[in-house]
């Protein structure tokens, strides 16, 4: 099993804090990029480095941030999840309609649309565990799928929402912290304590280095990626609902293209797409470099479809220098 999985242990520290610093000092490099980033920003734009814009960046980021949780236990499982933009679509759209259509209770509507939009991890979990079908594939398809569901069920149209619950897990707040920023941090305490101290977090690691060998050293290795990609659609749910209730509506194109920036992060973050390596500490610091790279270039007021080519250019420099990692550990 990679040296990543377990350090606090081996180095006789304790405590979140101590694991998630330890991550932080391995991405030394890319850090120094962040910095050097927000720099250049701060430079180049007046509205940058002001604290309204610093809490609209960790506003913005949240969403990507739980897919991204959800998508780097999947990633160091050794497998890919490209239905989680779905996701967010169908509990944002269905929790919408729970409670303008059917005049649902929202305290209802959440964990009822959640469940269905979780649903869809189970279903990929099934498939991915009990198949030699590539999760690539299965995700490829119930993205898809997920898509026209939402498509279908609003009429390709706008569901809006006039709810204060609903309304307040986007926009409100927990004195001067948005709620969407301390929902995040309990994902990231979650996710990181699920990986750096449980025994189904040393299970992932191991299935995702060697999955014959962790089988033959008796673990559930169907389980442990069943179980996986459920997660991975809980929090794209969540996300959902934070997304449907920043905007007060539930709308058939959100989260188009949301897996991607999840993605980008995780591998960013030092996450290998061959498994078995990864750090909750190295997802956040990618997802911060995505979401100041993207609110720079709305400051910078640079077009959209420009914005696509720089993102895709990242992800293929951070592919590039994992796969060039990975060939270096071999000679």
């Amino acid at each position: 099993m990679k040296a990543q999985v377990t350090l606090e242990k081996r180095n006789g520290l304790s405590g979140f804090g101590h694991t998630f610093m330890t991550g932080l000092k391995s991405k030394i490099g890319i850090l120094i990029g962040l910095a050097a980033l927000c720099v250049v920003l701060a430079i180049l734009t007046d509205s940058f480095a002001t604290s309204r814009n610093i809490l609209s960046v960790l506003r913005q980021m949240s969403t990507n941030v739980f897919l991204a949780c959800g998508m780097t236990m999947v990633i160091i499982l050794g497998c890919i999840d490209l239905s989680v933009g779905s996701v967010i679509a169908v509990s944002a759209c269905l929790c919408a309609g729970f409670i303008t259509n059917n005049g649902m209770a929202s305290i209802v509507a959440i964990p009822l649309a959640m469940g269905c939009g979780t649903l869809i991890g189970v279903f990929n979990g099934f498939v991915v565990s009990r198949t030699t079908i590539p999760s690539f594939i299965v995700t490829l398809a119930t993205m898809n799928i997920g898509r026209g569901f939402v498509k279908v069920y609003t009429q390709n149209k706008t569901i809006m929402v006039n709810d204060d619950l609903f309304g307040f897990i986007g926009t409100g707040y927990f004195g001067a912290i948005p709620a969407p920023v301390v929902f995040m941090i309990i994902i990231i305490a979650i996710t990181g304590l699920l990986l750096a101290y449980s025994k189904f977090g040393r299970h992932i690691y191991a299935v995702g280095d060697n999955k014959q060998a962790a089988t033959y050293a008796g673990i559930n290795a169907k389980k442990v990626t069943f179980v996986v990609f459920i997660l991975a659609a809980l929090f794209a749910s969540f996300a959902g609902i934070i997304s449907a209730s920043r905007t007060f509506s539930g709308q058939f194109s959100v989260g188009d293209g949301a897996e991607m920036d999840a993605i980008a992060a995780v591998i960013l973050g030092g996450t290998s797409m061959s498994g078995g390596v990864g750090t909750i500490s190295g997802t956040i610091i990618g997802c911060l470099i995505i979401a100041i790279l993207s609110n720079g270039m709305n400051l910078l007021a640079i077009d959209s479809s420009m914005q696509d080519i720089v993102k895709g250019i990242v992800i293929l420099i951070a592919v590039t220098i994992d796969f060039l990692k990975k060939r270096n550990e071999k000679f």
